[in-house]
């Protein structure tokens, strides 16, 4: 594959640079995003050890780990449809506010059982906060730099989880009312960001009316995917020229987002093994509590740190064959972590996953915003969203079933369906443009974004 000027320019420069008038959106949501799972990361590892020093049998923390994951699930595509109807900014603010809610109710006195409940706001809030953000993402970045975009946003998410266990774990479970309020604090603070970037965009907007490109004619189906029946396009505009995308005929609209759904799944399943399975695998070799800590913060900060990158590859190779090459790569750790022997070559494989994971989510992100029309870019969030949570937790209940079969057989399976559902991606994008297209101007409107 030749590499085009543009890439050879680019590969110069680095991560390059997102044009003036949308760094301020992609800025404000990460810092958004860090605070948030910072403060979520922080009482995220001690969080069963709370629950039992508060009467919790194994049965209710069991209960309050999945009532997360649970209503993250269902706000997530809830979350994107109406973000599609009422706005994005309103349903972002609102998941943080739900999410500072439940972290702040933990301090209430009242039965163990409560904790469920809470535990499931913060999984409502989350989920729904982060589907909002990346339908922004999807709305107000040009094509030519979502990829990067997406990068930093999941990035962020990363970074905070790496950063938060370390100083939840430094402050301990003596001090989990205080870790509480400061996730409770760190949720409400990540507005800030946020609503100072809406009142710049508007500002920005109402400078200079002209720097936005008028939408396009609407069509009968073209290249919206996602409608109200699911994945079937129906009016959709044929130039999304705000975003600097281009129309994609409906046949290959729909492979696009398909390949993004499977791709999300994919990368549940193996997240949902991880959970139930990962830590019980270290134990199995004699690693140390700091031990089993050290390996998901390795894992999180490559992630972090290679984001940006990441997301420039996507924006500037095939998107196809980046995304299924990195989810082909997980598939392959996933399989042999069983049979790898001691706690130090777990670790370092670790890292080496992760640097191919961060490949996975921005070509992937790309396909599906391309593939989307503009006004569904909520409701194709959720539906990713949605995929990868709900995959994580039939994947994760599963898993720990299986590991006391042997603890060969969860990573094995986990990695056969994935197989599978690889190579579903790859049947899916063939014939799915590959590269982003240039073709037309990159003109966005910041403010409309937030709308």
């Amino acid at each position: 594959m030749d590499a085009s000027p543009e890439l050879r320019a680019g590969a110069s420069r680095g991560s390059g640079s997102f044009p003036p008038n949308v760094a301020g959106l992609v800025r404000a949501l990460s810092v958004a995003v860090l605070l948030q799972w910072a403060g979520a990361g922080a009482i995220l590892p001690l969080l069963p050890l709370y629950v039992k020093a508060h009467g919790g049998s194994d049965v209710i923390v069991g209960a309050v780990m999945a009532a997360y994951y649970v209503t993250a699930f269902v706000f997530q595509y809830g979350a994107g449809r109406i973000s599609d109807r009422l706005g994005r900014l309103p349903v972002l603010v609102g998941g943080l506010l739900l999410y500072a809610a439940g972290s702040l109710l933990f301090l209430v006195p009242g039965p163990v059982v409560l904790d469920v409940v809470f535990r499931a706001l913060q999984g409502a809030g989350a989920g729904g906060a982060m589907v909002a953000a990346l339908a922004m993402i999807s709305h107000g970045v040009p094509l030519s730099h979502r990829g990067r975009a997406t990068g930093l946003l999941y990035g962020a998410e990363l970074g905070g989880l790496a950063v938060g266990p370390v100083l939840g774990s430094i402050a301990g479970v003596a001090a989990m009312r205080w870790l509480f309020v400061a996730a409770g604090v760190a949720s409400v603070v990540a507005i800030v960001p946020v609503l100072a970037a809406s009142r710049a965009a508007k500002v920005l907007d109402e400078a200079a009316p002209d720097a936005v490109a008028p939408p396009g004619p609407v069509a009968d189906a073209a290249p919206g995917v996602v409608g109200e029946r699911g994945v079937d396009a129906g009016r959709a505009s044929v130039d999304d020229r705000r975003t600097g995308g281009a129309r994609l005929p409906r046949t290959t609209a729909q492979r696009a987002v398909w390949g993004a759904l499977l791709a999300s799944a994919t990368i549940g399943a193996t997240s949902g093994v991880y959970e139930s399975c990962w830590t019980l695998l270290l134990s199995r070799h004699g690693a140390a509590t700091w031990e089993v800590g050290v390996s998901w913060t390795l894992f999180a900060l490559p992630f972090a740190l290679m984001s940006r990158p990441a997301g420039w590859l996507a924006d500037h190779l095939d998107r196809r064959w980046l995304g299924v090459a990195a989810l082909s790569w997980m598939v392959l750790f996933c399989a042999s972590y069983p049979f790898v022997p001691g706690v130090l070559p777990l670790l370092i494989l670790g890292i080496w996953e992760s640097a191919g994971f961060v490949l996975a989510l921005p070509a992937a992100q790309s396909l599906l915003g391309e593939g989307t029309a503009p006004e569904r870019h909520g409701h194709a969030q959720g539906l990713f969203a949605a995929s990868q949570t709900g995959m994580t937790a039939v994947s994760a209940a599963a898993a720990g079933a299986l590991f006391g079969v042997a603890p060969w057989v969860p990573f094995v399976s986990a990695a056969a369906v994935c197989t599978l559902f690889v190579a579903l991606v790859a049947v899916c994008w063939r014939g799915v443009p590959g590269h982003v297209r240039r073709n037309l101007p990159a003109r966005v409107t910041p403010a409309d974004a937030f709308r």
